[in-house]
């Protein structure tokens, strides 16, 4: 058996073997593949053919990695299970903007649950920042050794943490202006179908002990928005931003006798369950019952309806925050950033019946 034919050493080729070949120094062959510094394209050319007969692909990024002190990953934590994140088009836009501006800057993307799915703590995962989206501030600790690490950390629509820098969204003062549109309308007797309070994404009444114990930061602004104008609006809480979540909250509030004449659903999705529940309760919409919306994202099949609701930034949210770790990551001190939502007025409110 031929030993040497077989080792890693005789079958992988090296950037020494390359820089050999091309007849220049190995620092010279390691700029002519990153396409920096003071290499002529006739050397870089001699190098890159001299690459190709060696079969080599190019330096290790790991090494590369090492060398820079950095992982080039940045870490995002979504606070829902991901294949459940996955099915709100919020967190895919807020997700392409993240992408679109760290894949610029040549930094990858690692996807990590608050939930804990792989049974990791993710303070102690490879990354050089770290984004959170819409996570509880059950994440203290996680943030905590974030800060020991010396690792930046950005946060979407999240309670204000200490040296975390802050993607803000008007979740509140919208909430309050979709109620504002209709109480302009007549409306007195509103519900809320709110997204999850806590982790355990459970069903239920909205009680102000729930209110009052969430771990939602976003729901629980949507909720206290609402209550601005409405200050008795009762309501239910979902197991999620989903269209069956919408369905089976709106069965519950329109199955009841005193059923109320609007309902506003802390996401688009959820509003549209409402409607079918409302469908199929021989309730028309808008003229027996109003339903409000948060998102603005596009839904299939919602026709004839077009839907009420407040419209947010998703994709701008994700690109102001790859901006800011990009800003953090080079030791600048980027300003807050704060987005409002726009409400939108389509044909699923109306006058109170």
């Amino acid at each position: 058996m031929n030993t040497e034919a077989s080792s890693p050493s005789a079958t992988r080729p090296n950037l020494a073997a390359v820089a050999a070949l091309a007849g220049v120094s190995a620092s010279t062959a390691s700029l002519a593949f990153s396409g920096a510094g003071p290499v002529s394209e006739t050397t870089r050319a001699k190098v890159l053919a001299a690459a190709k007969s060696l079969n080599y692909a190019g330096p290790d990024p790991r090494a590369q990695s090492l060398r820079r002190g950095r992982s080039g990953i940045i870490g995002v934590v979504i606070e829902d299970r991901l294949r459940d994140a996955f099915r709100d088009p919020i967190n895919i836009a807020m997700l392409d903007g993240i992408a679109d501006e760290l894949g610029t800057a040549g930094l990858a993307l690692l996807l990590l649950t608050e939930t804990g799915e792989a049974g990791a703590d993710i303070s102690l995962a490879p990354m050089d920042a770290v984004i959170l989206v819409g996570c509880s501030t059950q994440l203290d600790r996680s943030v905590t050794v974030f800060r020991q690490r010396g690792i930046p950390v950005v946060a979407i629509e999240a309670e204000r943490m200490p040296d975390v820098f802050p993607i803000d969204l008007d979740n509140r003062d919208a909430s309050a202006r979709g109620a504002r549109h209709l109480s302009s309308l007549g409306h007195t007797n509103v519900a809320i179908v709110s997204l999850p309070l806590e982790e355990s994404h459970a069903r239920g009444p909205i009680t102000r002990e729930r209110e009052a114990a969430s771990s939602s930061y976003t729901a629980t602004q949507r909720s206290l928005g609402v209550r601005d104008v409405f200050p008795a609006a009762r309501g239910v809480v979902s197991a999620g931003s989903f269209i069956e979540e919408g369905l089976i909250a709106g069965r519950a509030l329109l199955e009841r006798g005193d059923k109320p004449t609007a309902i506003i659903a802390q996401s688009d999705l959820l509003a549209v369950g409402v409607i079918r529940a409302a469908e199929e309760l021989g309730i028309g919409v808008p003229a027996q019952l109003s339903v409000l919306g948060f998102d603005g994202v596009h839904v299939e099949g919602l026709a004839p309806y077009e839907l009420t609701t407040l419209v947010q930034p998703a994709v701008e949210k994700g690109s102001a925050a790859g901006r800011a770790v990009i800003e953090l990551l080079e030791g600048g001190h980027p300003e807050p950033v704060a987005f409002e939502s726009e409400l939108r007025v389509g044909n699923t409110t109306g006058p109170a019946s």
